[in-house]
């Protein structure tokens, strides 16, 4: 999977980092999320978390200075921060069971009116499982989502109700799409930010589920 940098994945990344604090513990998905540890500004003490036994993930590292045996859980490289430390994965899996992760940051095929998401298999595609995303979803304490606001079809993935095999029920607090930042408020999705040049009309246009929205009160990010 090609997760490489381009100028709408870039503004997403950014805006997903300002939900960020220190001493969090944060884990994040393959594809997109995966690029947030980043761009997280030097001495932001962060610990970003990887299912398959890290703790304390660092920056990508530099192109011929990879160490083979450390990589994320989608298997690309990274680095280990100072104080960071490897696990097993029984006890990365134990964290997130345990209810320690502050936030996890997800790619998602679909995300429901109700937030529902569906991110682990298309139908007909040959996977190798679900991975953590199910225990991630469930059990983190704030669910991020990070995709692209329509599939290459152009068709909405923020739906009234998944047609894909569901990861988890209600867990998605936040969606951040190329074209808007959505909050969960109470039953409904409120959209909050819309990134320039796009505007609320064309986020209605390609959003199926169901909105709040308060016009007065929707910001315009400039990118």
């Amino acid at each position: 999977m090609d997760v490489g940098i381009n100028r709408e994945k870039e503004k997403m990344v950014k805006r997903a980092v300002e939900e960020l604090t220190d001493h969090m513990i944060v884990n994040l998905g393959i594809g997109i999320p995966s690029l947030v540890v980043d761009y997280v500004a030097e001495g932001k003490n962060i610990w970003f978390h990887a299912e398959n036994g890290i703790i304390g993930m660092g920056k990508s590292p530099k192109k011929g200075e990879e160490e083979p045996h450390l990589c994320n859980a989608g298997g690309f490289p990274v680095t280990l921060k100072t104080g960071g430390v490897y696990v097993d994965s029984a006890t990365a899996f134990a964290l997130i069971r345990g209810g320690r992760l502050d936030v996890t940051m997800l790619g998602a095929l679909q995300v429901s009116e109700q937030g529902d998401v569906a991110n682990w298999i298309v139908p007909g595609r040959k996977v190798p499982g679900i991975g953590g995303a199910m225990e991630l979803a469930v059990k983190a304490n704030k669910v991020i989502i990070l995709m692209n606001h329509v599939n290459r079809q152009g068709e909405p993935k923020i739906v009234k109700s998944c047609s894909y095999p569901l990861t988890a029920k209600k867990c998605v607090d936040m969606i951040i799409t190329d074209m808007a930042v959505l909050q969960r408020k109470g039953e409904r999705f409120q959209l909050t930010e819309v990134f320039a040049p796009y505007t609320i009309e064309d986020v209605l246009t390609y959003t199926e589920a169901e909105l709040e929205v308060n016009r007065q009160s929707v910001r315009i990010r400039e990118v």
